[in-house]
């Protein structure tokens, strides 16, 4: 049957299809698509969870930033519930967008220390898979696309599938690589052909070592239709590191990923600055970050999204990090200011194929 696109807000309108049929497409050539991501506050009480978005705060930034965007990220943690976000999911599809849905097998959101409960040795073992394949069929009972992710930033040491954590340099990126085919070839035996998977990495390989060059956790062409990145400016007010360039970061991290996935639509899932960083002018830093992106320098980037969270990082209030786009007028104004300059770049309703 010849393939056709059509676009997503049409086709919700009769609900959910067939998972085998629909699939969100990269965009049209030459055009990008634009992710929210909201996480929140942290406070003494309230960690951010990574899935505290409401449907008012996409209307709000949508509002202030004058475009729509194609999907809402999140994170769907097991330390709080092994089932599918059926009724986030539901919202956010109900908005004619497509939920991004980060898989994170994890017991808190505390990073850099090993997991015990969703070990990645675990994993491979199959103690997981009940669970796993009921998230694939209620997956693929919510019968429209969603983009999805395990893994997220393998390369980095902060998260607990990191090699690090798992075996060190010689046993550390097989584990992943067996966990991440596992996950994908038990979801995909359920039918969950809706679901579209994304291979995550960090710019910057953390430990800069060889053994832990993201290429090194590539679970293979076969196990992942899209590849995606974080390359982020400084993230605290007082971060001395971290102060390049998005260009510089995308120079070092693009023709790896081109090379190592041909042909497979990259995008910019995370970048942000904290906007009181003492080094860097996030301004500045991001309107050239938005230039260099609707240039089409990087023509295997298919869209990206800011990570709009702030949280603690110690007793000290002015030491909070904050990355909250309308916390500041001034970049709230360069994001709308280059949305209209380059409204012709920026896909906003996604695109599906059936």
């Amino acid at each position: 049957m010849a393939v056709k696109t059509v676009v997503l807000a049409l086709l919700l309108c009769a609900g959910p299809l067939d998972a085998e049929s629909l699939r969100i497409l990269p965009p049209p050539a030459g055009k990008l698509y634009h992710g929210f991501y909201w996480g929140g506050v942290g406070t003494d009480t309230h960690d951010p969870t990574e899935h505290d978005v409401t449907p008012a705060d996409v209307a709000r930034y949508e509002q202030a930033i004058g475009k729509k965007t194609a999907w809402v990220y999140f994170s769907n943690n097991w330390f709080e519930s092994r089932k599918f976000p059926d009724a986030m999911c539901t919202w956010i599809r109900d908005l004619g967008k497509i939920p991004y849905v980060r898989l994170m097998l994890r017991s808190d959101v505390d990073q850099r220390h090993g997991e015990k409960t969703f070990s990645l040795q675990k994993i491979i073992a199959g103690e997981f898979d009940v669970d796993l394949r009921a998230w694939a069929r209620d997956a693929k009972a919510f019968g429209s696309p969603v983009l999805i992710e395990w893994g997220t930033e393998p390369n980095g040491n902060w998260f607990s599938w990191n090699g690090k954590w798992n075996g060190g340099a010689i046993e550390g990126p097989k584990r992943y690589i067996a966990a991440h085919r596992h996950i994908v070839d038990l979801m995909r035996a359920e039918g969950a052909d809706n679901l579209t998977w994304v291979w995550h990495v960090n710019w910057l390989d953390e430990l800069e070592q060889k053994w832990n060059a993201f290429e090194n956790y590539f679970p293979g062409e076969n196990y992942c239709d899209w590849v995606a990145l974080s390359a982020y400016g400084p993230t605290t007010p007082l971060t001395r590191d971290g102060t390049e360039s998005f260009a510089f970061k995308m120079r070092e991290a693009y023709p790896r990923l081109t090379k190592l996935a041909p042909g497979k639509p990259i995008i910019l899932a995370e970048f942000g600055c904290d906007l009181h960083n003492r080094h860097v002018d996030v301004v500045r830093w991001t309107r050239t970050a938005l230039e260099d992106l609707f240039s089409n320098r990087w023509p295997a980037i298919a869209g990206f999204c800011w990570w709009n969270e702030g949280w603690q990082n110690d007793d000290h209030k002015r030491h909070d990090t904050d990355m909250i786009i309308l916390h500041d007028v001034d970049l709230t104004r360069v994001f709308r200011d280059e949305f209209a300059q380059h409204a012709d770049k920026i896909q906003e309703a996604p695109v599906t194929s059936r």
